[in-house]
């Protein structure tokens, strides 16, 4: 899990006001804990300690420094101090004459190793030359501040610092800052939140929603290897669940073998001598009586086995395995099954969550998955048994029903009576013989089959045709005349065709009617036993794995759902949550609240939010009163009061700045880091899964690390803007690229950070005066690249297609909101002057720094001091 420890910081300080409060340790390191607590950041083991302070609060304000340079840390405090202004004594006045003395005196506590000087004597923040800003212009030096506070730059301009001498220099620079207009950021930061939360489903009494498929729609294929195998019970179903010669076995085969002899009897009882005799019909019956009481006796073994768990707590899977033992049934060994359940819920989560489902589409797969996987307790498959009772399978059987001959049996019985009907004279008589052969069948029919309705009724088709038949051959024969031969043959094929047909017609009757009386009945109850038996062994393979599953999945399924609220409450907007003061009690200092504060390109951070006209580039001017950095007694510049004024007013014109709509890809890819966000802080949350501890205390927790890191995700995207991933991001995540962010062109990047190094792409920021005491030669100065580490990829990808060559040592940094260039430029030789400190009263002008007492700033004041 990344840590918040190993995320830098700068933490910024302002002596230019109210640095005389300043005056203890305590006090500094509660102003440096509220700064860092706000962002939600401990203490870091090696501070980076950024001042903004004037040339002359060098020497003022050695007590605040000698605090800060004494800050106790575990490692080392690195300290960058920039001076905004001129030197005391440097400036004259209206007749711009200088003073022969414009040294820079420097306390010698800052003269040591990870300090630096970087000297800022004019912003330069003016476009045109009618415009006339504070050399302290803060519109300007917020964006200085705010580009020194990526600790990347933070740690390369310090260590530039450090190669030149005294450690001093002045800055020039020429800045792009591609970022997105707050709304915009702040609408993708929701929408991204509400897509990766979701939405609830359909819920239940518990709040709890239903599946997004059926339950019984889902594959197992989507499931790893362990949970695979607990939903398909893989144990039940491919291995018996009768012991061979066990009890269960010997009623199951007795129902079954009385069964087989009843189908035996049924098809003696369709033949001709069924018809005849009786015998068949009452062997027939006999075996099914044989089988109806094996199915009961099977019928009370099942509910036994059913009812064997109890209806109290559930039996553990040894005494219930005992049990069914007793039975005759066989539950299948779950060896090795459970290893795995913590490992195989987490893989389904991080599959799904990888998928781009939100959180309560993952929380409804979870609880379905535990419906799937939780064993049911024979108590609940008792219903069932109630389908296969006695009385469920008398009112299935079709006894009263009547068999309904098929569509040709009537025609054919016709033909059959026109045939044997060819007759003559007094051996017309002969037609009946056809007709009496349907009689008799119906007759012998109805009296073997009791109970298959009225008599003959089920031939009364056939029968009537064969009369027809009949009547229709004697009105042929005394018309035709036809010679005896004919009606001879006629007659013996309508005798045949008629013994065939009533023959096929009484096994269908026997058929329908033996069917009827339960035989197809018997077997589907049977079936259905064994099947609700096998059902209840396989519910007590491994009971006790599937169960901890289940309960796990469901907590799973509570973690999710408990993030999801938390990400619905961080998307709830800034103005409408609970403040630190609210929370605390206090309200923290203004000029504290640098790192949970809104953007400086936020409007609402300078009260401009409800001014529609009002650009974000403008964003850095104050409308009234001090700032954070605006000593007292002073005030900014303030923006155009008219909406058609220059839009780029309160922009420095070394920055340049290009603002895009966002993306095709933006929110996808920030819900994409809010899904890194909640994977991390899930991590922990298996190892609780694991032990069985994934009790209300660990969703507890885990919720705790998805506030805290979907915090530091809202102040990464704050501070460093979109394209730059968060801390905690995926490593095989590719990001897109800024064109699919931002919507803005990576190429004008490319252009600035790789122009040619002269004088007429930086801006110096020095005031005419201090122009004076920099260095002449070109080659002292250090020239400084940067550019988000998010775009590298694109940005030399553009290099080598416009064939320009790749500028060296290019700082790739962490934030995604600025690039460009800083050109360092060493002063003079002798312009600095380092100086002993001043020492407190409390330590009675002991000198903390050598043994000399004398004090050198204040002899250099008198004019005859001695200067290091």
């Amino acid at each position: 899990m990344i840590t918040s420890e190993e995320i830098a910081t700068v933490i910024r300080l302002d002596l230019r006001a109210g640095a005389a409060e300043l005056d203890a340790a305590p006090v500094l390191r509660a102003k440096v804990a509220r700064q860092l607590g706000l962002a939600g950041l401990p203490e870091p083991d090696h501070p980076l300690f950024l001042v903004v302070d004037t040339p002359a609060g060098l020497t003022d304000h050695q007590r605040q420094y000698e605090l800060i340079t004494a800050y106790r840390a575990i490692g080392e405090v690195r300290i960058l101090v920039l001076l905004v202004g001129s030197a005391p004594g440097s400036y004259a006045g209206e007749d711009e004459a200088f003073q022969p003395d414009r040294r820079l005196l420097r306390p010698a506590l800052l003269r040591g190793s990870g300090i630096a000087l970087l000297w800022a004597g004019d912003l330069r923040s003016a476009r045109t030359a009618l415009e006339q800003p504070a050399p302290d212009d803060p519109e300007a030096l917020a964006v200085l501040v705010d580009l020194l506070s990526v600790p990347d730059v933070f740690l390369r301009v310090l260590d530039d610092l450090g190669s030149l001498p005294d450690a001093v220099a002045a800055p020039g620079v020429r800045l792009l800052e591609q970022d997105l207009p707050p709304e915009v950021r702040d609408r993708a930061w929701r929408d991204a939140l509400t897509r990766f939360a979701g939405e609830d489903g359909i819920a239940g009494e518990d709040g709890a929603g239903v599946p997004d498929l059926p339950v019984t729609a889902w594959s197992g294929v989507d499931l790893p290897e362990p949970l695979r195998g607990l939903v398909a019970g893989r144990g039940g179903h491919d291995q018996r669940h009768r012991v061979t010669g066990g009890v269960a076995d010997d009623a199951y085969r007795a129902c079954a073998d009385a069964l087989a002899d009843a189908e035996d009897a049924q098809a003696g009882l369709r033949s001709l001598p069924g018809l005849l005799s009786g015998a068949r019909r009452e062997a027939f019956e006999a075996d099914l009586d044989q089988a109806r009481r094996g199915l009961d006796g099977y019928r009370d073994l099942v509910g036994t086995a059913l009812r064997s768990g109890g209806s109290g707590g559930a039996p553990s899977a040894a005494e219930a395995a005992a049990r069914l033992a007793s039975l005759g049934l066989r539950v299948p060994s779950a060896d090795g099954v459970g290893e795995r359940i913590g490992e195989g819920l987490r893989e389904f989560a991080g599959k799904l969550l990888g998928q781009g489902l939100a959180l309560r589409a993952v929380a409804r797969r979870f609880t379905g998955l535990a419906g799937r996987v939780e064993p049911v307790p024979g108590s609940a498959l008792l219903p069932k048994l109630a389908d296969h009772s006695a009385d469920a399978v008398a009112l299935r059987t079709a006894a009263g029903a009547v068999p309904v001959p098929g569509p040709l049996v009537a025609p054919v019985a016709a033909a059959a009576g026109l045939l044997g009907a060819l007759w003559q004279g007094p051996l017309a008589a002969l037609a009946v013989v056809v007709p009496l052969v349907f009689i008799a069948v119906a007759v012998l029919g109805t009296a073997r089959l009791r109970g298959a309705g009225r008599p003959g009724r089920w031939a009364m088709g056939p029968r009537v045709a064969a009369a027809g038949g009949a009547v229709a051959g004697v009105v042929v024969a005394y018309v035709a005349e036809p010679p005896l031969w004919l009606g001879t043959a006629g007659l013996l094929v309508g005798l045949g065709v008629a013994v065939e047909t009533t023959r096929r017609l009484w096994g269908e009757a026997a058929d329908f009617w033996a069917a009827g009386h339960g035989t197809a009945v018997l077997r589907g109850a049977l079936d259905g036993l064994d099947g609700l038996l096998a059902e209840a062994v396989r519910e007590h393979w491994a009971a006790e794995e599937r169960l901890y599953c289940a309960d796990a999945a469901r907590s799973v399924a509570g973690m999710l759902r408990a993030t999801a609220a938390a990400a619905d409450a961080e998307a709830v907007p800034e103005p409408e949550r609970p403040t630190v003061a609210d929370t605390a009690g206090a309200e923290p200092a203004a000029e504290d609240d640098w790192l949970t504060s809104a953007s400086a390109l936020e409007p609402d951070a300078f009260g401009t939010a409800d001014d529609e006209d009002t650009d974000w580039a403008s964003a850095y001017a104050w409308e009234d009163g001090p700032s954070w950095d605006e000593p007292a007694g002073t005030k900014s510049t303030a923006r155009p009061a008219d909406p058609s004024a220059d839009r780029t007013a309160g922009v420095p014109r070394w920055l340049d700045r290009e603002s895009g709509e966002g993306g095709p890809e933006l929110v996808a890819t920030l819900a994409g880091d809010l899904t890194d966000a909640a994977l991390v802080a899930m991590a922990p949350y298996w190892g609780a899964v694991e032990r069985g501890q994934a009790g209300t205390l660990a969703v507890g927790r885990t919720e705790a690390r998805v506030r805290e890191l979907l915090s530091t995700a809202r102040h990464h995207l704050q501070r460093n803007g979109v394209l730059a991933p968060p801390p905690f991001a995926a490593a095989h995540r590719t990001r897109t690229t800024s064109a699919n962010l931002l919507g803005t062109d990576p190429h004008r990047v490319a252009e600035l950070v790789g122009a040619e190094a002269d004088r007429r792409i930086v801006v110096q920021l020095s005031s005419p005066e201090q122009g004076a005491l920099l260095s002449r030669d070109p080659a002292a100065a250090v020239w400084i690249r940067f550019a988000p580490e998010a775009v590298r990829g694109e940005v030399e990808n553009a290099w080598r297609t416009s064939g320009s060559g790749r500028p060296e040592e290019a700082l790739w940094t962490a934030s995604g909101r600025y690039a460009g260039l800083i050109r360092l430029t060493p002063l003079r030789m002798g312009v600095v002057d380092t100086v002993r400190s001043r020492q407190s009263p409390e330590s009675d002008r002991l000198d903390a720094y050598g043994s000399d007492r004398v004090d050198a700033v204040d002899a250099y004041e008198r004019g005859d001091g001695e200067h290091w």
